[in-house]
């Protein structure tokens, strides 16, 4: 660091220090406060480093461990099989992550409570089993179906959620239970067939089926896709930095926003190209990411949304502060059960069919798993949306280069079983050291 630059710096620190009123003087003016974002963006690149740097020193790691264990994923995986990252591999990737991408949607609510819901499997492939009945067995609209299949999967985790939250059972025993009795509920709709074949041209099926695609044009649809989120984010940015700034709170600066935008124009454009040069992007992946988008919104843009995370942080805290905590803690089990159902959609879009096997085997390990893995805490009040996405790619990416490597399917719950470990544990370690650094 330069003489001039510690010089500014000692500066700084005596005219904040001189803002400050002696704690034994009653008669001083109010002290004035210097935010530390503020310091952090005159520094330019330099402090945004240092920014970084103490943040992963104190235990605030975020996305990255995710990002850079799926780096090397990627890396290993193409390294044995050229195939990986070719234009097929990864537009499979995209559209298969998709099913089980929507259950972690709705488990990242209840993980930051500190809760587990270990029904979403089985309320999924009840979802769509009640659609194929609707639809195959009484003639219904498959919309007004897919409806109503969500509705029942709202009520369903609505109904856990009030047991949980009003009765005191715990939310483990409550939703094993129901992992339990929606399976069977679903293995009793399917009768002795156990097979419920739906017609491909059924509305939400054939929306979510393979060979569907977002807009008529496959290419013109993904480059669309790449511009809207570029032009949203853009937008959302610029919002904000008015806000804040009408506000008189600290913004970010215009060149920091370009920068952004800019690095999500790249990945995304560079995404679309690759996708196009298979068969595009498909509708359920439009479908996942638009949910992504919106709950990401509800989550740190709504009142809603930061009640969500205060009880996960402190329930007795979040209840002396107003929140009714009973409410929210309902609320978001229905929503889990509502994600849940609707991923059951995904997964007949998948098939053309309502089977015994839906939301079974591992998927709900899979779906609680990517949460995790993404980023989101077992211990509740700290993660993100995204994290449903980062996890789901990573798992996907395991799945997709061992099968590619013709490896056995228990190679492959052992490999995912390892990085959920790590995942949790990165997780404490995480917390130990924000707690040492004071930040927890």
């Amino acid at each position: 660091m330069s003489d001039t630059s510690k010089v500014s710096k000692t500066d700084a620190e005596a005219d904040a220090q001189s803002t400050l009123a002696p704690a034994d003087d009653p008669t001083a003016a109010p002290v004035a406060t210097v935010d530390p974002r503020l310091l952090v963006r005159e520094e330019g690149f330099k402090g945004y480093w240092t920014e970084f740097t103490r943040k992963v020193k104190g235990g605030e790691l975020g996305s990255l461990p995710v990002v850079v264990g799926l780096i090397i994923i990627w890396t290993i995986f193409q390294l044995q099989n050229d195939r990986f990252l070719s234009a097929d591999n990864l537009s499979n990737i995209s559209y298969y992550m998709s099913a089980t991408g929507m259950l972690a949607i709705g488990l990242v609510f209840v993980l930051l409570l500190g809760e587990i819901d270990l029904s979403v499997g089985s309320v999924s492939g009840l979802g769509s089993t009640l659609f194929a009945v609707f639809v195959v067995s009484h003639g219904m609209n498959p919309w007004l179906s897919l409806v109503l299949a969500v509705l029942t999967g709202i009520g369903i985790g609505a109904l856990q959620g009030w047991f949980f939250a009003k009765i005191g059972v715990p939310a483990f025993v409550v939703t094993l239970a129901g992992f339990l009795g929606w399976n069977g509920l679903m293995l009793w709709l399917l009768g002795s067939s156990g097979t419920i074949n739906i017609p491909s041209d059924s509305g939400p099926v054939h929306l979510l089926g393979q060979s569907s695609f977002f807009v008529d044009q496959a290419i013109i649809g993904a480059y669309l896709l790449a511009g809207l989120g570029v032009v949203l984010m853009l937008v959302g940015n610029f919002s904000e930095q008015r806000r804040r700034k009408a506000a008189g709170v600290p913004f970010r600066p215009t060149s920091e926003i370009l920068v952004r935008v800019g690095a999500l124009a790249v990945a995304s454009f560079v995404a679309a190209a690759v996708l196009n040069n298979s068969a595009g992007v498909s509708n359920a992946l439009v479908i996942f990411l638009a949910a992504l988008v919106i709950v990401d919104f509800v989550l740190r843009r709504t009142t809603y949304g930061r009640k969500v995370f205060a009880v996960g942080g402190g329930i007795e805290a979040a209840r002396r502060a107003g929140i009714n905590v009973p409410l929210i803690r309902i609320t978001v089990f229905a929503i889990s059960g509502g994600f849940a159902a609707l991923g059951g959609m995904f997964f007949a879009g998948q098939t053309a069919s309502a089977t015994l096997s839906a939301g079974g085997g591992n998927t709900l390990m899979l779906a609680i798993a990517a949460a995790v893995i993404g980023g989101t805490s077992l211990f509740g009040g700290r993660g993100s949306v995204w994290s449903a996405l980062l996890g789901m790619l990573v798992i996907q990416s395991i799945q997709t280069g061992l099968d590619l490597l013709n490896m056995n399917t228990s190679i492959q719950y052992m490999i995912t079983g390892a990085v959920l470990l790590g995942a949790v544990v990165i997780d404490s370690v995480s917390r130990r050291s924000q707690k040492a650094a004071g930040r927890a």
